[in-house]
């Protein structure tokens, strides 16, 4: 798995739990869903992001995110 599959997969398993929990616990989760989306606007603008950092410090390889293997 590359860094760019992984930062997919992340944030996708992370929308999905706080909608969930949104439906079954608190409407309040969606605020940590908004600040997902906030963030990934902002990591598109500037390139920075914790997650990515640190899946890069773990030996996860990058690649072109959509190329074709």
């Amino acid at each position: 798995m590359t860094v760019e599959r992984a930062i997919l997969l992340v944030v996708g398993v992370l929308v999905l739990v706080t909608v969930l929990l949104a439906v079954w616990q608190s409407l309040n989760w969606l605020w940590v869903t908004g600040l997902l989306g906030a963030h990934l606007i902002q990591a598109s603008f500037t390139g920075v992001c914790p997650v990515v950092m640190t899946l890069k410090r773990m030996g996860l390889p990058t690649k072109a995110g959509f190329a074709q293997a």
